[in-house]
């Protein structure tokens, strides 16, 4: 009976958890459907936009694909700062040139698009040009182009902040540099006492403060004739990321919703069919162990899986759903393991209920060595791969993990909740296999 309460347990979990994978579908009450989540889509199933942005790396001394990284991330950081749901952001060397590649699924307004990436300020501090003796340029000669580039930038900066100025009450942002900006800020304000310090925002001098003495603790202030609307918008886009390396938008795309509907549509019918083709060989190979794999396989492997995509939550694309279907073969592999050992026990002339037993416990070493390995393999995909490969590593690493619950666990207990103790011919026939009596 305990058995039996367990296995009504398991399946009464897996029918919940199909009716909240489909409960944007099902005629359900309004405060119960406000709890379920829609299945995140990617770029491919969604629709979306693609850009292509050329990064300027003529300023960089040190490693570019080190700056590209950093680029990379920071673009990361300021789409999901606005609720872009998992872009894909890579990079990209072409033809000598390096490019950044943003995906935004959902988003099917491409100047919406731009204006999320957005033109993120690209901070820098500019000295006066010296002479051949290294003295700065003579003071009534500044202009606007006597300054040149330092090498501290926006990628130094690990705090912004809105302050105003206690005597005119007008905004102003407060920089705070990490450990290697702040020794650059020491340094170059060291050597301009007594000069003229320029910050510049893309290219334009915000600010052109005098350095009265060196500057430790690496802090900084912009002032400048801000609204608070703009100071505020200044800080959000430092603090989501000051941009390391300049860009400029070289290509712009939209993929239509339709096109996406479409592949979405190839990609779940692909999966019925592959999944009916599974059932249809399980069933007639192993009969009634063969349906319950088939049961173990639908109420409880696959609905807990698409449970994990949502809460999660797992971007799909492409990929992802091929890392799920691929998983569900594995999860019928666990089973075939088990049912074939069954098989050599009952072979070996053991009672049917010894025979389950043995089968679980003979299986469950090959079960594990199979998918740990295969876990390992997802991992790695998923470190070091891209966007793309990192969905499929994903989606298969939680399938593999459900899959030995569903395999171990469900298919166990529904098992040994039908009669098996006393088996009769069609007892043993119904737990045969293939043309075996």
């Amino acid at each position: 009976m305990r058995v039996r309460l367990l296995a009504l347990s398991i399946f009464i979990i897996g029918v919940l958890a199909g009716v909240y994978d489909a409960g944007e579908h099902l005629s359900l009450p309004d405060s119960v459907k406000s709890w379920v989540k829609p299945f995140r889509l990617g770029l491919d199933l969604q629709g979306g936009t693609h850009l292509v942005y050329r990064a300027d790396t003529a300023s960089i001394d040190g490693d570019v694909g080190e700056a590209m990284a950093g680029l990379r991330d920071v673009i990361e950081r300021r789409v999901n700062l606005f609720g872009v749901s998992e872009p894909i952001v890579q990079t990209e060397s072409t033809a000598g040139e390096q490019r950044l590649i943003v995906e935004l699924a959902g988003v099917f307004d491409i100047n919406q698009a731009i204006q999320v990436i957005g033109q993120t300020p690209f901070l820098e501090f500019r000295e006066l040009k010296r002479g051949r003796d290294g003295q700065p340029v003579a003071t009534s000669t500044i202009s606007l182009n006597d300054f040149i580039p330092t090498a501290l930038t926006g990628q130094f900066v690990s705090r912004a902040s809105l302050i105003f100025d206690p005597n005119t009450n007008q905004p102003q942002i407060s920089l705070e540099f990490n450990d290697d900006g702040a020794k650059l800020f020491e340094t170059i304000t060291e050597r301009n006492v007594g000069e003229p310090l320029a910050i510049f925002l893309d290219g334009i001098p915000r600010s052109t403060p005098v350095v009265r003495e060196k500057i430790t603790g690496g802090q900084a202030q912009i002032t400048g004739q801000f609204t608070i609307d703009e100071a505020k918008t200044i800080v959000r886009d430092l603090n989501a990321g000051a941009l390391p390396i300049p860009i400029t938008l070289i290509s712009q795309q939209s993929v239509e919703a339709s096109l996406g509907k479409d592949a979405l549509s190839r990609s779940l019918y692909a999966g019925i069919y592959g999944t009916i083709a599974v059932m249809l060989f399980m069933l007639a190979w192993y009969r009634l162990p063969g349906l319950v794999a088939i049961l173990a396989l639908t109420a409880v492997y696959s609905t807990l899986t698409l449970l994990l995509f949502k809460l999660i939550p797992v971007t799909l694309s492409s990929a992802g759903i091929a890392g799920f279907i691929l998983s569900v073969g594995m999860a019928v592999d666990a089973n075939i393991l088990i049912f074939e050992r069954m098989k050599e026990e009952l072979r070996a002339g053991r009672v049917l209920d010894t025979a389950m037993s043995e089968g679980f416990k003979r299986a469950w070493t090959s079960i594990r060595d199979s998918n740990v390995s295969s876990l390992i393999t997802s991992v790695i995909l998923y470190w070091f791969g891209t966007s793309l490969v990192k969905g499929f590593a994903l989606t298969l690493g939680l399938g593999i993990l459900v899959s030995m619950f569903s395999a171990i666990t469900a298919s166990r207990f529904f098992l040994y909740s039908l009669p098996h103790k006393n088996p009769g011919r069609l007892t043993h026939f119904f737990f045969g296999s293939g043309f075996t009596a």
